[in-house]
């Protein structure tokens, strides 16, 4: 068995949506980036504070991405399982609890397997819990196919063996501060494995089906040489750029709901065709690599203070605090609201333009710039 399967748990998203994504995904080499190694890094200390915390042995793993951010979040992650394992043993006395529990769903995907982070049962519920240390994409559990893969699999090993009925699935992601539960019955999650994923596991395996681009692509290796995606972000092109004016409100507001996705494509088409021409002499036609611009810099900024006070200069240092951040990272939570919590405001935001689908509560746009302007 191979280390990662062609259809992971991780990627069901994308391949469910687009299913010759994971075939087109082989063309490219899998290489980790730093947020992927800084999320390994807190899995496996986070798996060794949760086996400590159950009285399981288990040795510290150490790592550049040790720090005090990651020990607060992973020992929120510890707790929140510890919790809910309390919570289920006021009805069940020996709940089961399994963690790094490899599972097999082969029996719907074609090789597929992957890892539960946490899994309990207990008192007719499954629980599978996921911790996510990433904070760039906030992850629902609603209907997210990847904790529907854990459960399979793990249904695969003990439906039969307890009396499973419900299945709870929970997103632990504490960086976003979000903490999300999906339950089904066991049954709706079985229909939905023979009619949506069976057929359409089938399809992704053979790298058939039509390529659909969409908020899936983020972490597709191929997106940035995608075609079908490229031709999707240029639909923006269809539009003629006059002036707003001569455009209606539903053309303004499909190139808004747009933008934001074609700005982050050309961002990452411009990063792949940068990193082949320096970094592995590519040349792109009509495009050479220069020198960058710079900014002037001390080379020694001792002798600078040295030379410049022998010139009769004094006021050359610049005194400033550091950051709230670097602040309460220094004094700890509790003792910097002690010491400087009524010396910390956070005013207004600046007024943003962003899609009804975003959580936060709409402003009233007749007070909005008087009320950022008053700060």
């Amino acid at each position: 068995m191979s280390k990662h399967a062609i259809l992971s748990a991780s990627g069901a998203h994308r391949w469910m949506n687009c299913t010759p994504s994971a075939r087109l995904e082989l063309e490219f080499d899998e290489s980790e980036s730093e947020a992927a190694a800084e999320g390994t890094a807190a899995h496996a200390l986070a798996e060794h504070k949760l086996r400590r915390a159950l009285k399981m042995r288990s040795r510290k793993p150490i790592s550049k991405y040790d720090c005090d951010e990651m020990d607060a979040h992973t020992d929120a992650y510890v707790d929140f399982v510890l919790e809910t394992i309390a919570q289920i043993k006021l009805t069940c006395n020996d709940p089961l609890v399994l963690i790094e529990q490899r599972l097999d769903f082969s029996r719907y995907v074609p090789d597929g397997f992957g890892t539960g982070d946490c899994v309990i049962i207990g008192d007719g519920t499954l629980h599978v819990i996921d911790f996510k240390y990433g904070q760039g994409v906030l992850v629902n559990a609603k209907d997210n196919p990847q904790m529907k893969l854990y459960a399979l699999g793990t249904l695969e090993l003990f439906d039969g063996i307890y009396d499973i009925s419900t299945v709870a699935m929970t997103i632990f992601q504490p960086r976003r501060e979000n903490v999300s539960t999906f339950t089904v019955f066991k049954e709706s999650l079985y229909q939905w494995a023979e009619e949506t994923l069976i057929p359409t596991a089938q399809l992704a395996f053979k790298g058939e089906g039509e390529y659909a681009p969409g908020e899936h692509c983020q972490f597709c290796r191929a997106a940035v040489k995608c075609r079908a995606r490229a031709e999707a972000k240029l639909k923006l092109a269809a539009f003629e750029f006059a002036l707003p004016p001569l455009l209606s409100d539903e053309e303004i507001g499909e190139v808004l709901n747009l933008i934001g996705d074609l700005t982050s494509w050309a961002n990452e088409i411009i990063a792949y065709a940068t990193d082949a021409a320096v970094n592995h002499g590519k040349e792109w036609p009509g495009f050479k690599v220069v020198e960058g611009r710079s900014v002037r810099k001390y080379t020694d900024e001792k002798a600078v203070a040295e030379a410049a006070k022998a010139a009769g200069y004094r006021d050359i240092y610049r005194e400033s605090l550091i950051t709230i951040t670097e602040m309460e990272k220094l004094m700890g939570k509790s003792r910097f609201n002690e010491i400087l919590g009524g010396l910390v405001i956070k005013p207004p935001g600046k007024p943003t333009l962003v899609p009804v689908t975003d959580k936060r509560p709409a402003m009233s746009t007749s007070n909005a710039k008087n009320e950022f302007l008053e700060v």
